[in-house]
Order: C-alpha cells, then sequence, then structure tokens
C-alpha cells in the first residue's frame, strides 16, 4: 500500500492503523515528514503573503503617510506637528515625534507598532514589546535607511521565502516526532489496559497513522483561517481515541 493510500485510510479505519505496525519503522518516519510537510503548508503560505505584502504595505506609508524623520541621540525626530494615527487591516500605527503619546496608549490596541519620541512599540495579540532608541546612540537611522532596508528585503524575497519554509517545516516535523513519540508511550498504557501482546516500536507506528485525523482537520482549518478553540486538548483527544481504536483491533493475549 503506498504512502497517500495509507494517509486515506489512517482518516476512517482504526483497523487499517492496527495493520500497519507490521511494516518497517523507516516508512512510518517518512509519514510523520510527509505530515509536517502538509501542516506546514498553510502557515508557511500565510507568512510568506504577510511578509510580502507587510513590506510593500511599509514602503507604502513611508512614501505617503509618514513624514521625513531620523533618530539621533535616542530621540525620534520629525517635521509633524502632530501624532499620525493610522487604521488599516486590523494593524494600527503611530507616529509620534513629538511624545504626546505614551506607550500605555499604543499598547491598548490588539495589534500595533508605535514609534514613539524615546521608543519603538510592538504589540501583538495584546503583547507588548519596547525597544529603546538608545540602543541606536551611536549611530543615526533615517527614513531613507528604512527604506533602503526595505528594499534589501524584497529584493532578498526569493532566498528569504524558502528559508521561511524549511525553518517552519523543521520546527513542525520536530514538534509532530515529539508528539507522536509522546502518544506512543500512552499506547503502553492503553496496551497493558486493553490486554494486547505489542511492544513499543508498533505504538510508535500505530501512533504515527493515529494523529492523521487530527492533523488533517487543524491543516484544512488553518488553510481556511478558521481559529479553533482548545486545539491543543482536541488534538490529544482525537488522537489517542483513534491510538485507542486501533490498538482494540489488535487479538487480545488469551485470544493467540
Amino acid at each position: 500500500m503506498n504512502i497517500l493510500a495509507q494517509l486515506w485510510k489512517s482518516l476512517y479505519s482504526p483497523k487499517d492503523i492496527a495493520r500497519f505496525r507490521f511494516q518497517k519503522i523507516g516508512k512510518a518516519i517518512g509519514y510523520v515528514f510527509l505530515l509536517a510537510f502538509l501542516s506546514s503548508l498553510p502557515l508557511s503560505y500565510y507568512m510568506s503573503v504577510n511578509l510580502v505584502d507587510g513590506i510593500r504595505y511599509m514602503k507604502t506609508l513611508l512614501e505617503n503617510e509618514i513624514p521625513s524623520f531620523n533618530i539621533e541621540n535616542g530621540k525620534l525626530a520629525s517635521s509633524a506637528t502632530q501624532p499620525i494615527t493610522i487604521n488599516e487591516h486590523g494593524l494600527t500605527i503611530v507616529f509620534d515625534s513629538t511624545g504626546t503619546v505614551t506607550k500605555e496608549e499604543v499598547e491598548r490596541a490588539t495589534n500595533a507598532i508605535g514609534l514613539l519620541k524615546h521608543e519603538a512599540i510592538i504589540v501583538t495579540n495584546g503583547q507588548m514589546q519596547t525597544y529603546s532608541y538608545s540602543m541606536f546612540s551611536n549611530m543615526t537611522l533615517t527614513d531613507e535607511d528604512v527604506r533602503t532596508l526595505l528594499e534589501t528585503l524584497q529584493s532578498l524575497l526569493p532566498v528569504l521565502i524558502p528559508i521561511l519554509f524549511v525553518f517552519i517545516y523543521l520546527f513542525t516535523s520536530t514538534s509532530k516526532f515529539i508528539g507522536v513519540s509522546v502518544l506512543a508511550f500512552i499506547g503502553l498504557i492503553l496496551r497493558s489496559t486493553l490486554d494486547k501482546n505489542i511492544s513499543y516500536r508498533h505504538t510508535w507506528i500505530m501512533s504515527a497513522y493515529a494523529v492523521t485525523l487530527s492533523t488533517t482537520f487543524f491543516t484544512i482549518m488553518e488553510t481556511l483561517q478558521t481559529v479553533v478553540p482548545y486545539a491543543v486538548p482536541i488534538h490529544w483527544f482525537v488522537s489517542i481515541s483513534v491510538l485507542f481504536l486501533a490498538i482494540k483491533e489488535i487479538p487480545s493475549v488469551k485470544q493467540l
């Protein structure tokens, strides 16, 4: 049976998952890499799109919305006489060289970027990170420097995007292997409870296929950009349930 047929049967057939325990461990490892590859595609795609759009958007802001500025001696200076606030696509951008806006005011936004008098603020999902301009005390940073940086990043996108995908894929693969290994240990407990004659090698191979249903579901949800509440508990509940049903299909010791 080829790997795609195994993926299909793993979505609905615990009995077939139980039969897969006799295959070589290398094939199961390759299957986990396939699941990691498929599940990393939506995140890689959307992060790449956001990176491209983000660079283009920042270039547009610098050209049309934000006045010329420079950061020198730990302070932001520009010709603006009042704060500039831009709200687009769920992101709030605050530019204030007058010292009027405080970081607490920027933090009230769910997602925001603030260029304030003495510091830069980034707020992501309500979590704020602050970067003081004093880090650049020995240098001068201007809007032209930022434009040059954005141009450089844009020219490097054909390289940066594949690197981003590889990073996400490696992280996803590592997480998937750790999850399968933990699930295999849970399988040993289920083995004892159900009185089945299988080893850790068997439970690991079965666990590799038992996570298919949950992985596929969350990959589809991520593709649709749909947030699933309690995602981690649901993943483990579904995976353990499928593994339990698969182990249950194995003949008991008393029946051998």
